[in-house]
């Protein structure tokens, strides 16, 4: 009898362990599980179904002229000056491993590991104009004047110069699928297969100034100068023109929520739902240029022209002005953000 009442108890207690075991197992699959992203432009990461920032950081940080560096803790509603290392333009920004980056005039590169409050000068290879930044591949690429590009393979410490194929101005970079792009001056598209040590031509459909790249749901969307869109299916390989609604310069362009969204000169946003195949207007709070758009926290925020920011939390359909504190002079455009 003790023996049966002994067999019972080791029988009751192995099924708690077990199904112990299987509520562990289910928790650790749920927290682990997720959809696949790609980083893309202002290091947003893309995915079939949503795009979400890759940060984290739960802070938007934006740059610009004289140096400046405004800083968001409440989702765009409001933005604090952050001290700055330099004067120079800071033109573009991105975070990546607890880490932001900005670049700009005169090589100029500065970095935070404190989620933006205080920033440091990295030493840069070089004194060109530096337009962009992104990351891939446990690596940051920075493209600019003079066809230039300087890369990082320890988190924005050091930098060095990468083989460009051009001496054509370059404005926008992104990484995808394992391949850095960037785009420039006379429709230029270049691409790195080898973590942007080196670069190739790629042919494009247009010699007007790309500024902007981007992708998404398996679409590269680039933007530029007279409201060109450029367009590509197939990995890059082939591009075509895409039907613009606007003829005003468009610099910047993302991927949000299975949406492609460009901003541009006199404060145009455009929209594409289709992947970049058709795009609309969308009606826009200001006149001023927007030079760039990035998305956190279920918000959009674009920042532009004379200190100008705009803001939207209803996925994009209607967008309203933000007080930047800055005076509302060039002295402080606006150029570059992330979250």
């Amino acid at each position: 009898m003790k023996k049966v009442l002994y067999i019972i108890l080791i029988s009751i207690f192995s099924l708690i362990l077990t199904s112990c075991a299987k509520k562990e197992e289910s928790k650790s699959s749920s927290s682990s599980s997720g959809t696949t992203t790609t980083t893309t432009d202002d290091d947003t990461t893309t995915t079939d179904d949503t795009t979400t920032s890759s940060s984290g950081s739960g802070v938007f940080v934006v740059v610009g002229a004289s140096g400046n560096i405004l800083r968001s803790t409440d989702n765009g509603s409001s933005f604090d000056n952050v001290t700055s290392p330099t004067a120079n333009y800071l033109t573009s920004v991105t975070f990546v491993n607890n880490t932001f980056v900005a670049v700009g005039n005169n090589g100029n590169i500065v970095r935070s590991t404190d989620n933006g409050t205080t920033w440091d000068n990295a030493t840069s290879p070089t004194a060109n104009y530096l337009w962009g930044i992104g990351f891939g591949n446990n690596t940051f690429v920075a493209v600019g004047n003079s066809g230039n590009i300087v890369r990082s393979t320890d988190n924005g410490t050091t930098w060095d110069n990468a083989t460009s194929p051009t001496e054509n101005n370059l404005r926008g970079v992104t990484f995808v699928n394992n391949t850095f792009w960037a785009v420039g001056q006379s429709g230029n598209i270049l691409r790195s297969t080898d973590n942007g040590s080196s670069f190739d031509n790629v042919t494009s459909p247009t010699a007007n100034y790309l500024q902007g790249i981007t992708f998404g749901n398996n679409t590269f969307v680039g933007v530029g100068s007279s409201g060109n869109i450029v367009r590509s299916t197939d990995n890059g390989s082939s591009w075509d023109n895409v039907t613009s609604p606007t003829a005003n310069y468009l610099y910047g362009v993302t991927f949000i929520n299975n949406t492609f969204w460009a901003v541009g000169a006199s404060g145009n946003i455009v929209r594409s739902t289709d992947n970049g195949s058709s795009w609309d207007n969308v009606t826009s709070p200001t006149a001023n240029n927007l030079y760039t758009v990035g998305f956190g926290n279920n918000t959009f925020v674009a920042v532009g022209q004379k200190g100008n920011i705009v803001r939207s939390t209803d996925n994009g359909s209607s967008w309203d002005n933000v007080t930047s504190g800055l005076p509302v002079t060039y002295a402080n455009n606006l150029l570059g953000v992330t979250f």
